[in-house]
């Protein structure tokens, strides 16, 4: 493929995945302003992100952007907390139709040699996704209103979905090959490919958690932060653009195992900061948990997808399911122990989570084909 349609299929493809993921988190800077508007709890309201990340978990399906556009506005127009949780839940279950695909076609049609370090990059399209919904919502609020927020991110994901179908190339299907697709369950009873999955699935549980219940802590005493000033603070998350390529070219010098081992490290140091009241400590472990986070996302989907032979497709949608089920249950259960125990009670549930993946990457690094 010639430099330039290569750049045309990688720019549809980053609008697409951002178009996307901006989405997921439009909600998560004005949770404290939900909770006034809606006169709900702190749980209560962090449904609004959890119910489109349990949908992710629960659905791999084939619809498409027009779903998800629609959910959107209908949650810009809502003056009922359960209506756009409902919604909220529905743009889940269709967002994985326009990304899941991807990572397994990078895989059937990349070499396994540049498959980790452009398996970063897909992260890294996740990344200013994830942050473009988180300063869409923060900061449209205080000058409009954070429904408005709503309704960019439905008209950006409508044209770049139109955009996609119209200008993505069409892959050859092979009917031979496809009879020769292991099953669910072949890849999941494998032991190898299932602690990739609980790698993803628990440091999402701490990743989700930290960043729903950020708003909460910073918005009361002795921080006292105002919703711009707290969106802000999620621009750390742009630390993930470069640290998930970065990731992958570390995974294909030392091994994924030693991304995987660091990486936790990181984000168990981090989160220890964020115990501190300083701001000056909390941007600096917001970096750190960036850092941490997307190394070890990074280096499990390229691990998985280099282990994986066949059946990426399967494969993948597997990874999602459990790295979203992580992140819903992450928000639920750290949501209720932070009612009973505010944020120290919070960290100390991530820190006992980040055990799995240190565990699973030791166990890499004794016996990574095992």
């Amino acid at each position: 493929m010639s430099s330039q349609p290569q750049l045309r299929l990688q720019f549809i493809v980053f609008a697409l995945v951002a178009a996307s993921f901006t989405n997921i988190y439009i909600t998560q800077p004005v949770l404290p302003v939900l909770q006034n508007e809606f006169a709900a709890d702190a749980v209560t309201v962090s449904y609004s992100v959890a119910a489109v990340i349990l949908g992710i978990a629960l659905a791999n399906m084939p619809f498409g952007a027009l779903v998800v556009a629609l959910a959107g506005l209908l949650c810009a127009i809502t003056d009922n907390l359960g209506l756009l949780i409902g919604a909220r839940f529905v743009q889940g279950l269709f967002i994985p139709a326009l990304t899941t695909c991807l990572a397994a076609f990078l895989a059937r049609t990349l070499p396994s040699e540049r498959l980790s370090v452009v398996m970063g990059s897909y992260v890294s399209a996740t990344v200013i996704g994830g942050l473009g919904g988180r300063l869409l919502g923060g900061w449209i609020h205080p000058p409009l209103h954070w429904r408005y927020a709503f309704v960019f991110a439905a008209v950006w994901i409508l044209i770049a979905g139109l955009i996609a179908l119209l200008a993505l190339p069409r892959e050859e299907r092979h009917h031979d090959q496809q009879k020769q697709q292991p099953s669910y369950w072949e890849i999941i009873k494998r032991w190898d490919p299932l602690r990739i999955y609980l790698v993803s699935c628990g440091s999402f549980f701490v990743f989700s958690s930290v960043f729903n219940y950020l708003p909460f802590r910073l918005e009361a005493p002795p921080s006292s932060l105002a919703t711009e000033w707290i969106t802000l603070l999620y621009l750390t998350y742009l630390m993930g653009v470069f640290i998930g390529p970065m990731a992958g070219k570390l995974s294909n010098r030392f091994g994924s195992a030693i991304s995987m081992i660091s990486g936790t490290l990181v984000l168990a140091f981090s989160m220890s900061l964020t115990l501190l009241s300083s701001i000056i400590a909390m941007v600096l472990a917001l970096l750190g948990v960036c850092a941490g986070f997307f190394a070890l996302h990074a280096a499990a989907v390229g691990t998985l997808n280099q282990r994986v032979t066949s059946g990426q497709g399967r494969a993948n949608a597997l990874y999602v399911l459990l790295y979203y089920l992580g992140g819903w249950i992450g928000i639920t259960v750290c949501g209720l122990i932070y009612e009973q125990a505010g944020w120290n009670g919070a960290v100390m549930v991530c820190l006992g989570m980040l055990l799995i993946p240190l565990m699973i990457g030791i166990t890499e690094q004794r016996c990574p084909n095992r």
